[in-house]
């Protein structure tokens, strides 16, 4: 296992290299003037043009841009706005709150996605199962803005339940809803994942023989049939918790969530480049250990897996 980590950690780090110098690149190739609007509705002096692009060495090459920025990146220093606020400090303080609502969502697309499968696998074409197949449909098939905005203008303005915006508090009663937003179309595909696989599983022979040894139909499915089911689940759930953090942008700009989300999107209407790379090295950072940790989880999932 030691081994295999130290393989993988290794591995991790052309990948990290690659994809971040693949979206400096974009980012930075952007057709259009990037001091645009930064001096009110007229044009920026000349003057202040050559002191920002002497400031931010944006007349140098790529690659001369790129390698300042890891060096400097590595050194714990994200670089600054346009405007000379530290990106550093815009992360730490968005970043929890994406982190909390994207923890929100995950434990309930688990929760109600793992369970709606569960049941529908082990009941098949009956009711239950007709329903969910018929509500995970329509979860994937709307945009989740549509949900985001419905629920909003239901549960917040028609019925008063809850708050149509979330506070600057971030309370855990406040973020279901727009975890449930942020979650819904996972949770349809985890419905249907785990479904499949317990419906497959099922007919395996190890169930069969736990079945025949007259063990309790719960601790059937509990222990033997939900672990082997749970492989990929898992996959589902641990590179999602990357794609809710990044997918946010919605669901926080419905909701008024201070997150990565909302300061990704005024980044890019601003032309804050330094900003969009640097906040979403986070988000593949963040997506590349997520990877990680869901392969070590497959070997304690299932022992025939073993990694050398």
């Amino acid at each position: 296992m030691g081994r295999y980590l130290l393989r993988r950690l290794l591995q991790l780090i052309p990948v990290f290299i690659g994809t971040t110098f693949l979206i400096y690149w974009l980012v930075w190739s952007v057709p259009g003037d990037p001091f645009a609007g930064k001096c009110g509705e007229r044009a920026c002096p000349d003057a202040y043009v050559n002191m920002m692009t002497e400031k931010f060495k944006l007349d140098q090459s790529i690659w001369v841009q790129y390698g300042n920025y890891m060096q400097n990146l590595f050194q714990g220093d994200f670089g600054q706005t346009f405007g000379g606020r530290e990106i550093g400090d815009i992360i730490a303080t968005s970043y929890p709150n994406t982190l909390k609502l994207a923890l929100v969502a995950l434990v309930i697309e688990a929760v109600i996605g793992l369970t709606a499968g569960v049941l529908t696998g082990l009941r098949r074409n009956g009711f239950l199962d007709n329903l969910v197949l018929v509500s995970s449909l329509f979860l994937i098939a709307l945009p989740i803005f549509v949900i985001g905005f419905v629920l909003q203008w239901v549960l917040g303005v028609q019925w008063s339940v809850i708050k149509p915006t979330v506070s600057s508090e971030m309370r855990i009663s406040e973020l279901i809803v727009p975890g449930f937003v942020l979650g819904s179309a996972s949770m349809a595909y985890i419905a249907r994942v785990a479904r499949t696989s317990i419906a497959e599983n099922r007919r395996a022979d190890y169930v069969r023989t736990a079945i025949a040894k007259g063990l309790p139909m719960r601790r059937v499915v509990g222990v033997h049939l939900l672990r082997n089911s749970l492989i990929p689940v898992v996959t589902l759930l641990g590179t999602d918790l990357g794609a809710l953090m990044g997918g946010a942008i919605v669901t926080e700009g419905i909701f008024q969530i201070n997150g990565i989300g909302r300061q990704v999107f005024r980044a890019i209407v601003t032309k804050e480049s330094a900003t969009v790379v640097s906040i979403v090295v986070v988000l593949v950072l963040v997506y590349l250990v997520m990877n990680l940790v869901v392969d070590l989880l497959y070997a304690a999932l299932d022992p025939r897996i073993r990694y050398e």
